[in-house]
């Protein structure tokens, strides 16, 4: 699969959209370290609200050469469309329907994954959408309600006939969330039975376990969520790995600090002085989990107020890494 309606992607490795991770400047550092698409946090279907600073920075479009692909979220087909219509005419590529979210702050406006019981409301959603715009739209479910309740396979059948262009299942139910392990039955018998491009999700967290989901599901594509953070070279990794069957190590620790430094300084401007800050933590904690030291560093990093302060840390945290490297060379 190289292209989504009329537009090109380099590869089929997506970065999922992670609420709260999946920013402008992680899209950017996710795309530039092999993320073939990414796709934006998921954006209220309620365009009234689309002025506060939240949902501002939510529509702010990364520098990437892959197609602008926003998703949104809600369960009234009228509003779902208005927001399909607005984000084509500022410019998105494709509009993507959440239809797997399982917080509860979702559920309780009945969207996200709560969609999955209403199989009438899920036809009529898509059938607006697709209709309202002149762009793909595509789709994000779980497999179903409830382990019990596995409906995947219905809600699929109806995607492709109301005219989604692709689907991403995430392999677990609403009732799961995120714990267990993600099954790929429910994908690969989704698989079997559309035409449609389908991206299996879940647990997908390096480049043996990738190889595998494919040749289990037969799916077009992978999409690549919690395991990117901290970690945005997994799509090269798993890239090199699907196409030469050879592992790519990981960056070594120069590489890394640059590219940590990179996103740092992009959030850095993004957010501003205050806010980048505090989001930089988030990330940082992610980054240098594995790492030496790294509890210690963080303790220090995170009492951090300004953004020189923040990369002076980071980069005498280097600095000794790269001194102890040699000391033991």
């Amino acid at each position: 699969m190289k292209t989504i309606g009329p537009y090109y992607i380099s590869n089929n490795l997506f970065l999922a959209p992670m609420v709260g991770i999946s920013d402008k400047p992680f899209r950017e550092i996710c795309a530039l370290n092999g993320a073939g698409l990414t796709i934006s946090e998921m954006l209220t279907c309620n365009s009234a609200l689309w002025k506060n600073e939240k949902n501002l920075l939510k529509q702010a479009r990364p520098l990437t050469a892959s197609p602008q692909v926003i998703q949104i979220a809600g369960a009234d087909p009228k509003m779902l469309s208005k927001a399909a219509q607005l984000n084509e005419g500022s410019g998105a590529d494709a509009i993507d329907i959440n239809m797997g979210c399982p917080a509860k702050t979702v559920l309780k406006k009945a969207a996200g994954s709560a969609l999955l019981k209403d199989l009438k409301l899920v036809e009529s959603i898509l059938t607006s959408v697709v209709k309202s715009v002149s762009i793909p739209v595509t789709l994000k479910i779980r497999t179903g309600w409830s382990p019990e309740k596995r409906n995947g396979i219905e809600v699929a059948k109806i995607a492709q006939d109301c005219g989604i262009r692709l689907l991403t299942v995430h392999g677990r139910t609403k009732e799961c969330r995120f714990k267990g392990k993600a099954e790929y039955d429910t994908i690969a018998s989704i698989k079997q039975i559309t035409d449609i491009p389908i991206i299996a999700n879940g647990d997908i967290d390096s480049p043996h376990k990738a190889k595998s989901v494919l040749e289990y599901t037969k799916a077009d594509g992978l999409m690549i969520g919690r395991a990117a953070l901290g970690k945005p070279w997994i799509f090269e990794q798993i890239s090199s790995f699907l196409n030469t069957g050879k592992l790519k190590l990981e960056p070594n620790i120069f590489l890394k600090q640059r590219i940590i430094e990179s996103h740092l300084k992009n959030i850095h401007r993004f957010y501003g002085e205050t806010k980048g800050v505090w989001f930089a933590r988030k990330h940082a904690a992610g980054y240098l989990k594995d790492l030496p030291n790294s509890r210690e560093f963080l303790k220090v990093f995170n009492r951090q107020v300004e953004r020189c302060a923040q990369l002076d840390e980071l980069k005498l945290y280097f600095e000794n890494q790269e001194s102890d490297e040699a000391i033991a060379a």
